[in-house]
C-alpha cells in the first residue's frame, strides 16, 4: 500500500475512507496498520489486539515480508513496552526503543527497531488494541526521535476512528455468527419435523420384517420393500433439508467472501493458524460454490480436530473456467490408501459425493507425518 508518504488533509481521509471499507476485522486490522506506516512513513508498524491470557488474539504486521515473519516466530507475548501501551493506556514515543528500561529484547529473525510510537486503540475505557510504528523515514540526529509530537497527534486521531472500524466489524461478524446459529436451529427443527416420522415408521417396519422372517417369508419380504421405500423417502427428505441450509451469506457475498469470514472465526477459536486466499477467481453456479464451501467446512473440520496442525491454509483459484478450492494443513497426515480399504473416514466419503454431485474431482494427498492435501476442482457453469 505504501508508496511514499502523503501528508495533510487528503491523506487523512484517504485512510479514513479505506479503514470504512471492510467489515470483516482481519481486513480492517490491515487496513488501519498499512494507512498508519503510510501516513507517518514509517519502515515498520503493527496493531495488536490483546486476548485475556497475556498474549494477543490477533497481531498484524506491515513492512515485514512473509518469510521474515515466518522466521521471527510465535506472536510477542504482552510484556515491556507492549504491556506498558494496553495496562496503562498511555502512548509511547521514543528515540531509542532498545534503549529503554523496559525493553526485554526480540528474536534474532526481529527486525533492527530504533525510534518507537506507540499508542493504544480505546473503545470507551476499554483498551481493544495497540498501534506501534518503528524507524520514520527521516535524517535521526543522535539522541533525537523520528517521530515528532504532530505524528502522536495524527496517530492518535488514527486511532480513534480504528477504534470505531473495529468495533464496527466485530459488531458485524458476531451478527453473520448469531446468523449461522439460527440457521442451524432452524435446520434441526426442520429434520426433526421432516424426518423423525420416517425414521421411526422405518424402525418399526425393520423390527416387524425381522419378527416375520421364520414364520411368514413372503410377509417378511414385501415390509423390507417397506423399509428401502422409507429410507430412500428419508433420504430425499435429508437431502431436501440440507439445499434449503444454504447459508445467507453465501448468497449476498459469494463463495470467497464465506470462506473468508468463516476461516477467520476458526483462526480466533483455535490455537492452529487458520488462513486464507483467493486468486482470479469469479462466481461459479450457486450449487457448485455451495459444494466448494461444504468440501471446505468438512476439510478445516478434520484438520483442526483431529491432525494436530500447526497452520491450515486454504486457497481457491481460477483454474480454466471453472475453480479449484485447496486446503492443507502441516499435521499427522494419514494412509489415503488404508483409510479406503477400511472403510472409514466417512468425511472423505462426503467430500467426493459431493464433488461428483457438482460434476467435479477430489483428489487427496497425504502421509502419515506428512500433511494432507485436499483439492477439489469443479468446471464452469
Amino acid at each position: 500500500m505504501s508508496q511514499g508518504p502523503r501528508s495533510g488533509l487528503a491523506a487523512v481521509s484517504s485512510a479514513l475512507l479505506a479503514m470504512s471499507r471492510h467489515l470483516e476485522v482481519r481486513d480492517v486490522l490491515k487496513t488501519i496498520v498499512a494507512s498508519a506506516r503510510e501516513l507517518l512513513d514509517a519502515q515498520y508498524a503493527a496493531l495488536g489486539v490483546p486476548d485475556d491470557h497475556g498474549g494477543f488474539a490477533q497481531f498484524v504486521v506491515d513492512g515485514v515480508s512473509d518469510a521474515q515473519w515466518k522466521a521471527i516466530g510465535p506472536l510477542p507475548r504482552q510484556h515491556g513496552i507492549l504491556a506498558a501501551m494496553l495496562h496503562e493506556a498511555t502512548p509511547e514515543r521514543l528515540a531509542d526503543v532498545r534503549k529503554d528500561p523496559r525493553f526485554e529484547g526480540w528474536p534474532s529473525a526481529h527486525p533492527d527497531m530504533v525510534d518507537f510510537l506507540g499508542l493504544p486503540i480505546r473503545d470507551g475505557d476499554e483498551v481493544i488494541g495497540a498501534l506501534f510504528l518503528a524507524n520514520k523515514n527521516c535524517p535521526k540526529p543522535e539522541g533525537s526521535c523520528g517521530f515528532t509530537e504532530e505524528d502522536e497527534e495524527l496517530l492518535g486521531i488514527l486511532a480513534q476512528h480504528a477504534a470505531i472500524a473495529l468495533t464496527n466489524a466485530r459488531l458485524y461478524e458476531r451478527s453473520r455468527e448469531l446468523t449461522i446459529a439460527e440457521e442451524r436451529s432452524r435446520l434441526a427443527h426442520e429434520l426433526h419435523d421432516a424426518v423423525s416420522q420416517k425414521l421411526f415408521s422405518l424402525r418399526l417396519t425393520a423390527q416387524a420384517a425381522a419378527a416375520l422372517v421364520d414364520r411368514d417369508p413372503i410377509r417378511a419380504k414385501d415390509e423390507m420393500q417397506q423399509v428401502a421405500t422409507l429410507a430412500a423417502e428419508a433420504t430425499d427428505e435429508l437431502r431436501a433439508a440440507v439445499v434449503e441450509l444454504r447459508p445467507a451469506a453465501l448468497d449476498e457475498d459469494g463463495l470467497t467472501a464465506t470462506l473468508r469470514t468463516h476461516v477467520q472465526v476458526l483462526d480466533r477459536a483455535h490455537t492452529a493458524r487458520v488462513t486464507f486466499a483467493a486468486r482470479s477467481f469469479r462466481a461459479l453456479p450457486a450449487a457448485q460454490e455451495e459444494a466448494m464451501l461444504r468440501v471446505a467446512q468438512e476439510a478445516l473440520h478434520n484438520a483442526l480436530r483431529h491432525s494436530g496442525a500447526a497452520h491450515v491454509d486454504v486457497t481457491v483459484d481460477r483454474r480454466g473456467s471453472g475453480a479449484v478450492l485447496r486446503v492443507t494443513d502441516d499435521g499427522s497426515g494419514f494412509d489415503p490408501q488404508s483409510i479406503r480399504r477400511a472403510g472409514r473416514h466417512l468425511g472423505l466419503v462426503s467430500m467426493r459425493d459431493r464433488t461428483s454431485g457438482v460434476g467435479g474431482t477430489l483428489t487427496v494427498e497425504s502421509a502419515p507425518g506428512k500433511g494432507t492435501t485436499i483439492e477439489m476442482e469443479v468446471p464452469g457453469g
